[in-house]
This record gives C-alpha cells, structure tokens and sequence, in this order.
C-alpha cells in the first residue's frame, strides 16, 4: 500500500510521527491525538483525535492511539483541513513537483489555469501525475485567453462563426476531461479584444457541466465598478457562479472604496446568483510590465508592438496615454513599479523603474521612466510588483464571507530573482498577521476561506473538510508561532510555525524538511458526474 509504505518511510527520522506497538486487527494507517481540531466549515475548534486510512480521513473524535501502527502528537496544536489555493499559477509544476514554497505554508491542493492562461489539453496535464507525482492536489481551470489564441492567435477582431465554435470545442472537451471551470484575464493578450458576448458564449458551455466562471476582470483600477458589472453578467447570463480573481483597487483615486465594489457583488448575491472573490494578504499585485502599454500596442504580440514603437508618433502616443493613466489614478510616476524578474538585465531586480531610469539613463524624469518602460518591453518585458493597493481595503475585503485566501502565485524557484512575497507568505500571513495580531477575523473564519469555501466554489466535493471521508488533506501549525517571514526585499523566505502537512495521508512535510512523498492527486470537477 502506498499511503502505508510513505508513513513507515516518514516514520523513520520524523521526530513527530512515533511507531507503537503494532496490533494484529489495526484499523488505520495514521492517527493525530492531542488536537485542537478546526474542521473547516467556522465551527469553533474541539479537542479531538483524527484517523487516516487509505488516504482518507476515516474517523474524528475522542478515541485511544492504539487504533494505529503510527501517531502524531499534536501537542495541543491546531489541525485544519489542507489549505486550497483557488487561484495559482503552476502550469510548470510538473517540472518542479515538490511545490515547496506552498506546502510550507500548509497549502495542499492547488487550481492553476488562471487569469485566461492554461493548458488546453485538461486531460493530458492532469494525466501527468501518473508519469510524474506530486507533493500536492492540483487542478485547473481552462484559460479563455490560451483557447482564444489556439482558434484565432493574438488579434485584434471578434472571431468568426467557425472561430467561436473551435474555441467551444475546446472549453466542451477541456470541461469534460475535468476542468473545475473558465477563467479570464480580459487585460491581458488576446483577452482584452474579446466582446463580453464571445466569453458569455464560452461560459455557457463550461456551466453546462457544472463549472465556475473565475474571472481577472478587465480592469482593476478607474474602471473597476463597470469589470465588476461585466463579470457579475457574463455569469447571469451563462447561469453560473462567479469568482472574481485578486479582488482588489488598484487605483489611488478609488482607495477606500471598498464598500461600493463589496456592495456590487452582495447585491448580486441577493439577487440569486453565487459570487464568490479571492484575495491575497498584501497591498502589492504582481503581473507583467506589458500591461503598462496601451492594449492597441500589444495587438499581434511583441514582435508587432515593437514595430509600432519603431514610430517616434507613435511612441509619443503611447507616452501620452500612459501620462494620463497615472494622472487619472493619482500617481505622480513609477515609483510603485519594481521589477521582480527582468532576464535581458538581472541587476534590475528589486528595483522600481524610477531608480532603474536612474540607474541606466542618469535621469529619472517621468520621460526618462516611461523610455525605460518602452525599451524593457522590447527586450522582453519583465515580471512587475506593483505597489498600488491601500491597506484598510484589503481588510475590508477580507472581512467578507465570500471572500477566499489565494495567493496568485507559482511555483518558486528559491533565490530566483526578486518576486512578490505572496508566493511564499500569503496563507502564514493571514494567521499571523490579519488573525493573531489584528484580530481582523477569527481563525475558525480563516480557515473557512482557505478550505471549505473554497471547495464548494470549485465543486471539490471531498475537500476542505475534516470530516469522514473526505481525503485526508490536513495541516498541523502552532497558532501561536505561524506567521510569514517573506518580504518584498528578500521574498524568499519560508514561512514559519507549521509542524506536519499532510496530503492524501502521507505526509509531505515533517516540520522541518520535505520528506520527499508525493501523494497528491489530479482534482477534477466533481459536478461532471451530474452533467447533463
């Protein structure tokens, strides 16, 4: 068995997991005594123990560790379901299987395809952990943006009638190989050019087999209330619930108001239709340098866009228009933009485009900055932290009971350039800091938005919970020690205070090391079975 063999393999050097007297009749492969369990569902924690049999959780409540060969002592810690990260960007797991940097802050199980960008072939990539295992649970969704451009590439045009059919081709066979739902990222390439009615077209058919629509909305910044709308519609209209991605304000004319953009998606809550939003714990987003240009630039894609710039009116153009975002959104230049990977000149890294203009152009006029801007974006662009986000509206948006912890991050290479702390810090971040320290929410309801509400949102019907029968994802912190180390200066940093992750009842992570288990699982979308 091999659930069985990885826990003898962790019992050996784990200084948790202790062998006891084996019993001739022993029902269970795991037990975890001494917990303060939190089930998942914002129940107030119970003391408690926890059996695991098969990969399951196979019972919880009060009973005696000689029901199993091996025990966890939990010492009074908290247990919780496995944390779900709904919103990941791990395409490239496979080619970094342990996922270190999520499992250390007691994420299990993860949902890729975001932001419009995914594989297209759902059942070849998540076929994969048959040749390739991993330490986590991963599903996807399938990206509008990556079937757009397999049916019509990166133009700037509505698709043909033959175009829109290849592209439902493709969203049918991706939801029927298990996709948990479709996702957008209408700011980015092809996404932008697509009409609300060819993604409403997209939605209809992932809702036919019980899918979520997961939207990065058009815009996040001044016109941030008529995205919202948008989504909330492409929803109502395909008969779907809605998840809108890194719910956030990235405009400092529109900081602090919050209560308008939460009103919107409670008032579609009251009308019938499930809107649910993510969140990372951070006032910083992270994406790519291209989105400073004008979307027209980047039509036909960077070798086009390099062309267009080649034209000096066209170039003062492009200044012109970004001149106006920034005096529209009340930034005075690009001192919120930091680079955190720019191949073509490394040294950049972890530094914002003023100090780089600066830097390779001894000035740092807002001319100087957006020439600096222009010429990284022919050289490849780069992947940005942007500083544009205010502190009490991510409060606020985590106070909600819609709202999900997410980190919108990949897979971390350790000491590869400088990216946004999320990646290693988001999930530890909420329990120590927003928890712990402010009393933001409660742990019971942190917990929630990392576990339970996500599986119900992506109908991960077996997840999320401690409950019987449900796969035995659990995660075992000290509530009083967890708490992110990750910073934007030195992002890679592990975070701190978890003592024992588990995936599918092997356990991953001992508390000090990756055990080298790789018990995940492919998730796919459980409603399929009750397609119609």
């Amino acid at each position: 068995m091999k659930i069985l063999s990885a826990l003898v393999f962790v019992a050996c050097f784990s200084a948790v997991v202790q062998p006891i007297l084996a019993l001739p009749s022993e029902p269970y492969d795991l037990v975890i005594i001494n917990a303060r369990i939190v089930d998942g569902t914002g129940n107030p924690w119970f003391r408690g123990s926890i059996a695991v049999k098969d990969g399951r959780i196979a019972k919880v409540g009060r009973f005696d560790k000689a029901e199993t060969k091996y025990v966890i002592d939990a010492k009074n810690q908290i247990v919780a379901p496995g944390f779900i990260d709904v919103h990941a960007h791990t395409e490239d797991i496979f080619d970094n299987p342990t996922a270190e940097n999520f499992v250390r802050m007691g994420v299990t199980s993860l949902i890729t395809g975001n932001c419009g960008g995914s594989t297209t072939d759902v059942g070849k990539f998540l076929g994969r952990f048959k040749e390739k295992p991993l330490a986590v649970n991963l599903g996807t969704l399938i990206g509008h943006n990556s079937v757009r451009s397999s049916a019509m590439g990166l133009d700037d045009r509505a698709p043909t009638a033959e175009e829109q059919q290849k592209m439902n081709t493709l969203v049918d066979k991706a939801m029927r190989d298990g996709a948990v739902g479709l996702s957008t990222g209408l700011i980015y390439l092809p996404g932008t050019f697509a009409k609300t009615e060819e993604v409403v077209e997209l939605a209809k058919v992932a809702a036919r087999y019980g899918g979520t629509y997961a939207s990065h909305i058009r815009n996040e910044g001044n016109e941030v209330v008529t995205a919202i709308k948008e989504a909330i519609n492409i929803g109502e209209q395909a008969n779907m619930p809605v998840e809108i991605s890194h719910f956030k304000i990235s405009s400092k004319a529109l900081w602090g108001q919050t209560p308008m953009t939460i009103g919107l998606v409670e008032d579609a809550r009251r009308r019938g239709l499930t809107v649910t939003v993510d969140e990372y714990a951070y006032t910083a987003s992270s994406t790519s340098l291209d989105v400073r240009l004008p979307d027209w630039v980047l039509a036909g894609g960077r070798e086009e866009g390099k062309k267009r710039l080649a034209d000096p009116a066209t170039r003062e153009k492009v200044a012109k228009e970004m001149k106006e975002w920034l005096k529209k959104s009340k930034f005075k230049d690009y001192d919120f933009a930091y680079v955190a990977n720019y191949r073509a000149e490394p040294l950049f890294n972890g530094k914002n485009i003023k100090e780089i203009a600066k830097i390779a152009r001894g000035k740092d006029k807002l001319d100087d900055q957006i020439a600096q801007i222009l010429e990284m974006y022919e050289k490849g662009g780069a992947q940005m932290v942007y500083q544009v986000m205010d502190e009490p509206d991510v409060q606020n948006i985590m106070k909600q009971p819609f709202t999900m912890i997410a980190s919108d991050a990949g897979v971390r290479r350790f000491g590869s350039g400088v990216p946004h702390p999320r990646g290693y810090g988001n999930n530890a971040r909420v329990l120590g800091r927003y928890v712990r320290e402010l009393k933001i929410i409660s742990l019971e309801d942190a917990i929630r938005k990392m576990t339970s509400l996500p599986a119900q949102t992506f109908n991960l019907r077996d997840r999320g919970q401690i409950r019987e029968g449900f796969g035995a994802d659990l995660v075992i912190f000290d509530e009083t020690r967890v708490g992110d180390k990750s910073t934007y200066p030195q992002p890679h940093q592990y975070s701190e205070g978890f003592t024992t992750v588990i995936v599918n009842g092997g356990v991953v992570f001992d508390g000090t090391k990756m055990t080298g288990i790789m018990s995940g699982q492919a998730l796919r979308n459980s409603a399929l079975q009750t397609a119609q």
